[in-house]
């Protein structure tokens, strides 16, 4: 009798079993660069597993989570077939949520939802998520990749994570710790790093009609490249600030833009000030702006404009903060204050205009 199957089968609805396997494999050594010692046990368990006796150190731990994607930003990747990068960028809006909080980040895992499992693909996206968790600091000790055929086509694709990070209880930042005449350090961004792609894509592709294999003089490089700039990773750097001098707090700057993400840490009767001439946003943002006829605040609301991450710190402590942020590479000057809440309702406002 013939062993061959006639009837439907796993493969024949569009999963390869095989090739998920395959994809393991290739993304094996990436993953171990990230380990951490309180890693236990290897890739392809049904649980990552993270040795919780090192935070006996701590007299109150606080475990910070968070969870996200990269939005509409794949879909450049897709188009392009640049695939090693957009990892970083799922690391960096993970992460850098955590570390808001003064939480060193611990553990990270990925969730990779793919119509067809091309094995060197999934491999190239692991590798730019593995290279960001030594970014930040982090292990990567799990994941998943879906195959979803009939519901995404052969080339799409999505990811997500969710990550773990520590704080000491006493150590722990925000809000309650801010004060009148306290500094707002802005930490310059890479680009437009991973939220507003709907609105850049809408503008630059979808109206304009911009291809992204063309060089654009303003820009230096094509469109591609730039709208595939790997968001910054800042974890190390603010923990760096924490170690070396007084922080107060910090805030992430993504979806909402710099004003609403700022106003999330300002307590009741305080108010930020951030003054626009401080700074002169990269071209990217001029491009889009000139390119849609988009109004400031529409750009203001949806786009970084420049500020990746902000550092609130004590007057005192700010020429500290600087030389620190400039010994790691990064761009940063004191773009504002902490002031009385005064007639700004909103709890943080940008004022003046950008040189």
């Amino acid at each position: 009798m013939s062993s061959e199957t006639t009837g439907a089968s796993y493969a024949s609805a569009g999963v390869d079993i095989e090739a998920g396997d395959r994809a393991v494999e290739l993304m094996k050594e990436w993953v171990k660069k990230t380990r951490r010692p309180e890693v236990l046990g290897g890739l392809g368990g049904f649980a990552g597993l993270f040795d919780a006796s090192a935070l006996k150190r701590y007299e109150r731990p606080l475990l910070a989570s968070a969870t996200d994607g990269v939005g509409t930003k794949v879909d450049i990747a897709r188009r392009l077939g640049v695939y090693d990068t957009i990892g970083h960028d799922l690391v960096a809006m993970v992460m850098d949520d955590i570390v808001v909080c003064g939480a060193e980040p611990l553990f990270m895992t990925d969730y990779i939802c793919v119509g067809k499992v091309h094995p060197e693909r999934v491999a190239a996206i692991v590798k730019g998520i593995a290279e960001g968790c030594v970014l930040a600091g982090c292990a990567l000790i799990g994941g998943e990749t879906a195959e979803h055929p009939g519901l995404l086509g052969e080339d799409d694709f999505d990811v997500a994570g969710a990550g773990t990070g520590v704080v000491e209880a006493d150590r722990l930042l925000g809000q309650d710790r801010i004060r009148k005449g306290d500094a707002v350090i802005a930490m310059a961004s890479s680009g437009l790093h991973s939220n507003g792609y709907s609105l850049v894509r809408h503008v630059l592709l979808d109206q304009a009609g911009l291809p992204l294999e063309a060089h654009v003089e303003d820009l230096g490089r094509t469109l591609g490249e730039e709208l595939l700039e790997p968001t910054r990773i800042y974890s190390l750097d603010c923990l760096a600030l924490i170690r070396t001098t007084e922080v107060h707090a910090f805030s992430h700057v993504t979806g909402g833009g710099l004003a609403a993400n700022l106003a999330r840490v300002i307590p009741d009767g305080l108010h930020a000030v951030v003054d626009r001439a401080t700074w002169t946003p990269a071209p990217v943002f001029d491009l889009v702006a000139k390119t849609g006829d988009v109004e400031r605040l529409e750009l203001e609301k949806t786009l970084n404009m420049g500020v990746g991450m902000i550092a609130i710190v004590p007057e005192e402590s700010v020429d500290v903060a600087l030389a620190t942020l400039a010994d790691r590479g990064v761009d940063a000057w004191v773009a504002g204050e902490i002031t009385d809440r005064g007639a700004h309702p909103t709890g943080a406002a940008l004022v003046g205009d950008h040189a």
